[in-house]
Parts: C-alpha cells; structure tokens; sequence
C-alpha cells in the first residue's frame, strides 16, 4: 500500500504562486510514477503533470505548461508542483497519485492508470 499526503494548498492572488508537495510512505516510492490532477466544482478531475521514476521528460497540460513544473525528490519521498503565474481557473482541489509498472507516454495521462491518491489540496485563486 501506498500513503499520499498533499500540503501546501491555500488562497492566492491571480498572478502569484504556490508549491504543492505530495509525501509518499509505503511501497517504494523511487519506482513510481507520480501524477497531479485536479477537480474544479461541477467539473471532472483532470490531469495535470505526471514523472515517471526515472529521469524523464515530465508531461503537462496544456492549460499549464510553462507555468507549472513538477518534481521529485526520492531521497525525500516527496513530489512537488511549483505553480506560478496561477489563474482563477486554476482554482481546483489538487491531487496527488502514484502508478506502478509499465505506463505509457498515453496512460501517464489517465487517471485510471493511477492506483494510490492522495486526500486533496484546496488551491483558491482570486481575480
């Protein structure tokens, strides 16, 4: 089993930033991938950036790249989601997951590919 536990949501002004952090306790935590995702109200959940365990490219939405950056620390057990320039849109609970095994550069995408979650951040963004 796997433990997730996001930190570092909050309310923010349009325009500035915050890093979500996701700890991780259980299984191996250098051999996952890592994910971020994201339900607004009356919305589905939707992807947001995901790592694979190994040095890779990351993968983003669009409506966030060059804006967001994920990262992770092993030795810490740790993903982080920088996020800067944040939108109004950008308001959502955030959510971190972990994937094992084989992931596809098309399911690296997909929420279903993701087996552990994390309970959620609240990121609130003002105009």
């Amino acid at each position: 089993q796997v433990q997730l536990v996001e930190s570092g949501g909050g309310l923010v002004q349009a325009g500035g930033s915050l890093r979500l952090s996701c700890a991780a306790s259980g299984r191996t935590f250098s051999s996952s991938t890592m994910g971020w995702f994201r339900q607004a109200p009356g919305k589905e959940r939707e992807f947001v950036a995901a790592l694979r365990w190994s040095p890779s490219n990351p993968y983003y939405a669009d409506s966030v790249k060059g804006r967001f950056t994920i990262t992770r620390d092993n030795a810490k057990n740790t993903v982080y989601l920088q996020m800067n320039s944040l939108k109004p849109e950008d308001t959502a609970v955030y959510y971190c997951a972990a994937a094992y095994g084989l992931v596809t550069d098309s399911s690296i995408l997909q929420q279903q590919k993701y087996a552990y979650w994390g309970q959620g951040t609240q990121v609130t963004v003002s105009s």
